[in-house]
């Protein structure tokens, strides 16, 4: 929802205000929209392109050196007014012209034409270049029929540099109309966009599906389809962008725009680009100074869009030419520095642990990366209860994150089992810690190391030594935390936990037990004592909902927090559960 404005009859006019007031380096205002506030040469030809406002950075952020030198900005979705498009020409005509390039729609050629004629009347020379770059709204035999979408962009991009170069308005116009016709856009929506005021989208994609080719006011697109992942969908836009391949000449190279429409993030299109980049270079198509990011937006709308120039000699000049404007540069590449190496992935996967470890830690090894595969199922299993469970006041990731650094965890800990336990409890938090990010990977990181350094200390692992290692890890997440029982985090759930097996276990220790050379077989804490342990690390894990949080991010939101268990406390309860049933079933074998 469009929701921050004073009143949808003054929002367009207060964006612009607004606009010149943070970029009045860049834009200044004229009635009609805005003109580049640089200097401009005597005798340089003038560019302007517009339509309707909702669309930014374009119109009025694509204004400058290397740019448009003016835009014309319409009410929302609204094409602007002929009298609007004449003042911003008359505004920006130095004495050699003006190009005007906006897409194709029908208000919009109504207005812009009636702008041109009366300038044409009164002795200005001014052209018109229709951007029709978007493949679904017209068959290639109908060309002339379709939208212009992202390729305003391309088109004002490549005008604006060979304007600025001193290029009269007729070789603007030719050059402009050459990358109008070797521009192709396709893109997808995943929901639609709320105009300001509005209370209901103006249209709406299916939940869980996607819209390839809807237009940007709405449009009626090719198909819907169900919502892809990014691999998938890099092929269906790719493969239809290159059924109308254009020969430019020389190797196959293009400017690639990755355009987000309003609500998809910039790391949504990052992920996009770097799968479209690999499809182009798998078929021999180079890609030439992409840029990724919002270029022409639908307000609040849900959709990607690719657009691909392709690109010859001349036209790849002036793409890579110098830019400025509010919302876009292109600024001369940097000398790369050749001698910083890439290090890529760290490839010694060998952990160094302070002794060498046992025959009993390597026997045990595989018994531990058995009890990580344990985790991260379980963790998958609760993954969604506990995220809703975070969200009461926090951001919902703990499920996610959780499930993330275990699996990390257990890659790393397949990689190290040769080593031994130790060093698979080790290179698992190390994982975790890495991988599973925020605050619980860091300590769930921290207290799996200092687990495995307890156990090469000791020399062996099992279920008498694993209640030296979990105490080590109760110690190691305290001290890094810095939290305390009661105040309403995981270790409210861990102290319980050892507790029971450090009281179990003294109480035992005259009982004769015979430990096994390795593996976790041993019976000197007797598995149901781990069961024991679990059940009141699940008491105490549920009682957090009667505590508010004193630490951490949860702690400014502790109303919200209360009558509900800590979700890291939880997430420790549920593990330590599974694990314990796990020694407890293999005892019974």
């Amino acid at each position: 929802m469009t929701a921050i404005h004073n009143g949808a009859e003054t929002f367009v006019d207060e964006a612009l205000q607004g606009l010149v007031l943070a970029y009045g380096r860049d834009v200044r205002r004229v009635d009609g929209g805005v003109i580049r506030a640089a200097v401009r040469p005597a005798g340089q030809v003038g560019v302007v392109l517009g339509g309707g406002s909702g669309h930014y950075p374009a119109f009025a952020g694509l204004v400058g050196p290397g740019l448009a030198t003016g835009a014309v900005c319409g009410q929302v979705f609204t094409s602007p007014s002929a009298a609007q498009a004449y003042r911003v020409c008359h505004a920006v005509d130095a004495g050699a012209g003006v190009l005007l390039v906006y897409g194709n729609y029908a208000g919009d050629v109504l207005h812009f034409g009636i702008a041109q004629r009366r300038l044409l009347a009164e002795g200005h020379d001014v052209r018109t270049v229709l951007v029709t770059d978007d493949i679904a709204s017209a068959p290639i035999e109908e060309r002339d029929r379709r939208r212009g979408i992202a390729g305003d962009f391309v088109v004002v991009k490549i005008a604006g540099a060979a304007a600025e170069a001193g290029a009269d308005l007729d070789a603007v116009e030719r050059v402009a109309r050459k990358a109008n016709g070797h521009t192709r856009t396709l893109g997808v929506a995943i929901s639609g966009c709320t105009l300001p005021g509005a209370t209901e989208p103006l249209f709406e994609v299916a939940a869980g599906t996607m819209s390839v080719g809807l237009g940007i006011h709405g449009e009626a697109g090719i198909e819907d389809r169900p919502l892809a992942p990014s691999s998938e969908l890099a092929v269906l836009l790719v493969d239809a962008l290159l059924a109308e391949r254009v020969d430019g000449g020389g190797p196959a190279r293009v400017a690639l725009v990755v355009n987000g429409l309003g609500t998809v993030k910039y790391e949504e299109l990052f992920v996009l680009f770097k799968d479209v980049a690999g499809i182009l270079a798998e078929r021999g198509v180079e890609v030439v100074e992409p840029e990724v990011g919002e270029l022409v937006t639908s307000l609040d709308m849900g959709g990607v869009s690719i657009t691909v120039c392709w690109l010859d000699d001349e036209l790849e000049t002036l793409w890579r030419a110098p830019a400025r404007g509010p919302a876009f540069a292109k600024t001369p590449p940097g000398e790369v520095d050749d001698s910083i190496p890439d290090v890529g992935q760290w490839s010694d996967a060998t952990v160094r642990l302070p002794r060498p470890s046992t025959a009993e830690l390597v026997a045990a090894a595989n018994d531990v990366v058995v009890g990580l595969e344990l985790v991260c199922a379980t963790l998958a299993e609760h993954e969604d209860a506990l995220a809703r469970l975070d969200a009461v006041a926090g951001d919902g990731d703990h499920g996610s994150g959780m499930v993330r650094g275990a699996r990390a965890a257990l890659a790393a800990g397949i990689a190290a089992e040769h080593q031994g336990a130790d060093a698979v409890l080790v290179a698992a938090g190390r994982a975790w810690a890495e991988y599973g990010a925020g605050t619980s990977g860091a300590l769930w990181g921290a207290g799996l190391e200092a687990a495995g350094l307890a156990a090469n200390t000791a020399g062996t692992l099992n279920t008498s030594t694993g209640v030296q290692a979990v105490g080590a890890a109760v110690a190691a997440i305290e001290e890094l935390g810095g939290a305390r029982p009661g105040d309403k985090t995981m270790l409210d759930a861990m102290h319980p936990f050892i507790t029971t097996l450090t009281t179990s276990s003294t109480a035992e220790s005259d009982r004769p037990a015979a430990e096994p050379a390795g593996g976790l077989g041993g019976e000197s804490v007797r598995p149901a004592v781990w069961v024991e342990a679990a059940a009141a690390a699940g008491v105490a894990a549920a009682g957090t909902a009667g505590l508010k949080p004193r630490v951490g991010r949860a702690r400014p939101l502790a109303e919200k927090s209360f009558g509900h268990p800590d979700p890291g406390a939880t997430s420790f309860a549920i593990v330590a559960m599974a694990v314990a049933q796990h020694l407890m079933e293999r005892s019974l074998r």
